[in-house]
């Protein structure tokens, strides 16, 4: 087998002729892409795998003060679900655009994508305004452990869902520009990758902060913690 051949069946291909002028194909450069998403998702889950068992650990202390007991702000917690309506349009959305980049349906992608985009923004400005809504209602962070948690789950969830509109922003800039759907195709299959993690992580803290507090006792009992 040739230099040649050898640098094609590794994922390499030529880009003018001479000996060293190899690239990696965008289909290898893609993989990697996907192989550092995953391994970026499983640092999350592991991070907050941690809090979360220290979120329960620290649940059963008796300064606890359970913000989902019967007259707490999360008895009732409606914001929340009207924020995560938004998370989940932003999520289908951005399969829909997955989708359509794929058919290379250059207005529809687009389209998408920017409607995924807004959604996440107003997912990330309700955030703020049920925090906004606690601290007015005087539940700051320092007052209690279960405000603690709250905000610092809530907070980390929203900082990484803010470090994917980076990556969407980009994408969005080159598309804006003009670049060929084909070439947006992987960023895209990325964002929504990511996306749908991140709609799956908060469909757990949305159920870990909204519990009662047997749940918890529950949970404590059968994890041996």
């Amino acid at each position: 087998m040739t230099a040649a051949q050898l640098m094609k069946t590794s994922g390499f291909e030529s880009v003018g002729g001479g000996a060293n002028e190899w690239q990696e194909t965008p289909e290898v450069i893609a993989l990697r892409a996907k192989t550092g998403l995953r391994i970026l998702m499983a640092v999350i889950t592991s991070l907050f795998f941690l809090f979360i068992v220290s979120f329960l650990i620290r649940s059963q202390i008796a300064d606890w003060e359970h913000l989902s007991a019967p007259w707490k702000p999360l008895a009732n917690p409606w914001p929340l679900w009207i924020n995560t309506g938004a998370l989940v349009l932003a999520s289908i959305f951005l399969q829909w655009s997955r989708i359509s980049s794929r058919k290379q349906e250059a207005r529809r992608t687009v389209e998408t994508l920017v409607l995924a985009g807004f959604f996440s923004l107003v997912f990330i400005g309700g955030q703020l305004a049920v925090w906004q809504q606690l601290m007015s209602l005087g539940y700051f962070v320092s007052t209690n452990p279960a405000n603690s948690f709250f905000y610092l789950l809530t907070g980390l969830h929203g900082l990484h869902l803010a470090g994917g509109l980076m990556a969407w922003c980009k994408t969005v800039v080159k598309a804006w520009r003009g670049m060929p759907i084909k070439q947006l195709s992987s960023s895209i299959e990325l964002c929504a990758m990511y996306w749908h993690y991140l709609l799956g992580l908060w469909f757990v803290l949305l159920g870990l902060l909204t519990s009662s507090p047997e749940t918890y006792a529950a949970l404590v009992r059968l994890c041996g913690l």
